[in-house]
């Protein structure tokens, strides 16, 4: 199939690399400013060099605050039984649909572990989409990590203040975690490894294992031990659940009012 790539940013760029290597798509990219694209991908510099094409997808990877200006234009250019993805956090399928009219419009969440093909996405589609542009997204998703049908938009807005902002919230632990580390003695280097190494090695445990997340962390607690006496101070008052629980619902609360 053909696809047609606005825009090439950060979670375009690792889409874009992904899809170039794991899918038979003809890819063309419209992006004035991209230096080097993946090997058999068509790099154009403005929609005049498109010509009369038409694409079976196009998807929107630009700033929320450009669709408005920029998609109108890229209307003629969707094949008649073509769908629209959208990639772009917090801009409604509805949006989309007041620029181009009554099109398949889907709109995708994925975050940034897409980059090496462990990303999580979530998928959401309107009335217009067939099974089969439906299967063809999923796809593109699937080749990027793992795919949440999502059944509704709402239903996808919370999946980004889980997961398409979740390596945030990652990202700051682990820097928290080290941080701790250093000021224990070790290296800046030395911390990295110790706290990186047991993050990856406890999440791929957890995820290979059938038990629950309070099993697993009961396994390695001894009664009066040194994770006992750590858990003690992390799980103070429910402090750490509760912070957790409202930091992913001000993340969803902030993709409402994008909304």
């Amino acid at each position: 199939m053909s696809l047609l790539m606005i825009g090439c940013g950060k979670m375009g760029g690792s889409l874009l690399t992904r899809w170039a290597t794991s899918t038979d798509h003809k890819i063309t990219i419209i992006n004035p400013s991209l230096i080097k694209a993946p090997k058999g991908v068509t790099v154009t510099q403005t929609i005049e060099e498109l010509y009369d094409q038409r694409f079976d997808i196009i998807v929107i990877a630009i700033k929320p605050q450009l669709i408005e200006t920029v998609l109108p234009a890229y209307r003629n250019h969707l094949a008649e039984s073509g769908c629209i993805i959208s990639i772009a956090a917090g801009y409604s399928v509805s949006s989309i649909e007041k620029l181009i009219g009554e099109q398949a419009v889907m709109r995708v969440m994925p975050n940034l572990p897409a980059q090496i093909g462990r990303g999580v996405s979530a998928l959401y589609a309107n009335s217009r989409c067939s099974p089969s542009q439906l299967e063809t997204a999923a796809a593109l998703t699937d080749a990027v990590g793992y795919t949440h049908l999502a059944t509704s938009e709402d239903e996808l807005d919370r999946v980004t203040a889980v997961a398409g902002s979740g390596p945030g919230y990652a990202f700051e632990i682990a820097r928290c975690w080290i941080e701790s580390a250093i000021k224990l003695g070790f290296s800046p280097q030395t911390a990295k490894d110790l706290v990186l190494n047991t993050l990856g090695g406890s999440i791929e445990l957890a995820m290979s294992s059938d038990q629950s997340m309070e099993a697993l962390r009961d396994s390695v607690t001894s009664k009066n031990g040194t994770t006992a006496a750590g858990l003690a101070t992390l799980m103070q008052d429910s402090k750490l659940e509760t912070l957790i629980e409202s930091t992913v619902l001000a993340a969803y609360e902030r993709a409402l009012a994008l909304r």
